[in-house]
């Protein structure tokens, strides 16, 4: 079977941007994402969910790379100086391209 390149773009950060990130990703034209509660700890500390503001989502898009590319820009320029982020893409394969 045959698949079709395109980026997955994996933005994982605090749970109070999901609002703004869901609307930026759909703004900028992604047809779809995947959000999810994660758990997890880096420099800026352990994040465990144990209470609202400790919260930290991951958000899957996947896309071309030039769209992958200007949401990941917008993100980390209009976020990351006041949040905790990380955003990383890979290639994938994938057997619908029109979904993507």
């Amino acid at each position: 079977m045959n698949t079709h390149a395109r980026k997955l773009l994996v933005i994982i950060g605090e749970a109070a941007l999901e609002k703004a990130l869901v609307r930026d990703a759909r703004s900028f034209g992604a047809h779809g994402y995947t959000v999810s509660e994660v758990r997890g700890g880096g420099e800026r500390g352990d994040r465990e969910a144990r209470w609202e503001a400790d919260r930290s989502i991951e958000m899957k898009v996947i896309c071309d790379e030039a769209l992958a590319q200007r949401l990941a820009q917008h993100v980390l320029q209009t976020y990351a100086a006041d949040y905790a982020l990380t955003l990383f893409t890979a290639d994938v394969g994938v057997f619908r391209p029109q979904k993507f």
